[in-house]
């Protein structure tokens, strides 16, 4: 197989495309507007492109029937593209590059009350980590596998469910500013990836031990690799849901840590003082 027959879809997806197309645009114009450095240039080419061959390439036919394939699909669909782009940090370059009316459409939308409620649930500090880790192991599940496997639709949920969820948690976690205006308070963004990654790490590490084959679709859908088997395939998809997606998580603890630390030596830190100041009730001065 050449390079052509690994970058033709599998699965061909028009809307995935116009997507893609869309925010590719949107960046470029953006960047004309405003200043962005090759580092964060760097982060969100390298993001889309892994998103895009992980998505839609013949990359999706080998996903389908190999266990191991479909971590390593799923620890960059959902840990390592959304996590390399929104360390680009994106959205004002995006807004910058949107045509003004909808620039102006996004800012009424954004004043509005269904606005206001929509940023509020998927900028949540329970709910998103919640769904981060549910989404990525509701899916583990093997009757939920054996299902998402076989309709196309529910693959496809799937895929772009755990896609979404990385975009909306990394968002929380890779925030640089203090708590407001952040929705996620710095320290929380440093336990956030312990509480999320250790679920992830104890199923990783159940599947690699386990000596039976959990996940019979593959064999049912015939495994692409001959010779190596179903035990074998998932014991390397554990360690790769075991290390490889928990190491993406400490690197994530890592830079919400030095953004504690940065903040804290610029003396941006709420403290308690502060605290009692905003909830002490005002007194009115005696005339």
């Amino acid at each position: 197989m050449d390079l052509l027959d690994w970058l033709r879809p599998w699965e061909p997806s028009p809307t995935l495309v116009l997507f893609f197309f869309i925010g590719i645009c949107l960046f470029v114009r953006g960047t004309r507007v405003h200043r962005v450095g090759k580092v964060r240039q760097a982060f969100f080419w390298a993001g889309v492109v892994i998103l895009y061959l992980s998505l839609h390439t013949h990359l999706d036919y080998y996903a389908e029937r190999m266990f191991f394939i479909h971590r390593v699909q799923h620890l960059i669909l959902h840990h390592l593209g959304p996590l390399l782009i929104m360390g680009a940090y994106p959205g004002q370059v995006l807004r910058a590059g949107m045509p003004m009316s909808w620039r102006l459409r996004l800012r009424d939308f954004r004043v509005s009350r269904a606005g206001r409620i929509t940023e509020a649930v998927l900028t949540n500090r329970f709910l998103v980590p919640f769904l981060f880790v549910v989404l990525v192991l509701g899916f583990l599940l093997p009757t939920v596998q054996f299902y998402s496997m076989l309709d196309w639709r529910l693959y496809r949920f799937m895929n772009w469910s755990v896609v979404i969820s990385g975009f909306l948690y990394w968002n929380l976690i890779l925030d640089r500013r203090p708590s407001p205006p952040a929705a996620l308070s710095p320290g929380g963004r440093v336990i956030s990836p312990i509480i999320t990654m250790v679920p992830q790490m104890i199923v990783g590490a159940v599947i690699t031990f386990t000596e039976y084959d959990l996940y019979p679709i593959f064999d049912l859908c015939g495994r692409a690799i001959p010779g190596m088997t179903a035990v074998t395939d998932q014991a390397i998809g554990g360690l790769t849901m075991w290390v490889l997606a928990g190491f993406v998580e400490v690197f994530g603890l890592l830079f919400a840590l030095a953004t504690l630390m940065r903040l804290s030596g610029k003396n941006r830190l709420p403290n308690k003082q502060d605290r009692r100041r905003k909830s002490a009730p005002t007194v009115a001065p005696v005339s």
